[in-house]
């Protein structure tokens, strides 16, 4: 019974290959399907941004209010937190003129004191250490605002460092790789490892979303947003449905470093 009580299951999902499989895919469909409707569709950096917000306000608070689990649910909340940072990031890069390095680094300041905060408010980054409705909130914070910084982060790599879309997506991959290593040979705290490789996925997904929609003569594939969002959209849900999820497990007596 101690055992039982002492191991609570989570309402986010165990951290697997499939787990990072999916979220690849979030984060490419929220950059393409943030232009789609800012760029394609003509709406705009703002107006798009408060779609996607509400969206996102609609998904969350259902996230939160759910008692376990729900797979749909969690990755529809991920989603809106790429699409609602796609067009944020936009905004703020180039509708206000902080440019992509400014807004990369305004962003990473702000990953870095949610975690920090996080951190200094309940002694642990882990996710297995969400329990309470104080740390899901800084949980989803902090994705959020990863997620947004990847925005601005992919295109500085791709455009302000000459990298180009392939190359940025190569160099993210290798520093990935590199994580993993770390995870599967070191004894590196695996929060950080964790959040590390979250916010890297990011850029990933802008970088490779960007390969296709840019016109050929920007280096892309010139594969249409709307298309390619529905392409995604359907990836997405096959993945859900046929990658195996579980909740993750929650040890309110486990210990974590960081």
């Amino acid at each position: 019974m101690k055992e039982a009580r002492d191991q609570m299951l989570s309402k986010v999902p165990e951290v697997t290959l499939g787990f990072w499989i999916i979220k690849i895919f979030a984060t490419t469909l929220g950059e393409v399907g943030g232009n789609a409707v800012t760029m394609t569709l003509g709406l705009g950096y703002l107006i798009g941004t408060v779609i996607f917000a509400a969206a996102l306000v609609l998904l969350l608070s259902a996230q939160i209010k759910a008692s376990q689990f729900h797979p749909f649910l969690y990755w529809a909340v991920i989603t809106a937190t790429t699409l609602a940072g796609t067009t944020l990031a936009d905004f703020f890069d180039r509708s206000l003129g902080i440019g992509y390095l400014g807004g990369s680094l305004s962003l990473f300041a702000m990953v870095l004191g949610t975690l920090g905060l996080w951190y200094w408010s309940l002694g642990s980054i882990a996710v297995e250490t969400l329990g309470s409705p104080k740390a899901e909130a800084f949980y989803w914070a902090a994705i959020m605002f990863s997620q947004t910084l990847g925005t601005a982060l992919g295109d500085w790599m791709a455009d302000d460092t000459g990298l180009g879309y392939r190359g940025s997506a190569l160099l993210i991959g290798i520093v990935l790789a590199v994580i993993a290593a770390l995870y599967f040979s070191t004894r590196v705290s695996r929060p950080l490892l964790f959040w590390a490789a979250f916010i890297l996925t990011r850029p990933l997904g802008a970088t490779i979303a960007n390969s296709l929609d840019k016109p050929v003569a920007a280096g892309g594939l010139a594969v249409g947003d709307i298309a390619a969002s529905a392409a995604l959209t359907a990836v997405m849900l096959v993945c859900i449905l046929m990658i195996p999820q579980r909740p993750g497990r929650l040890s309110a007596n486990r210990v974590h470093s960081i």
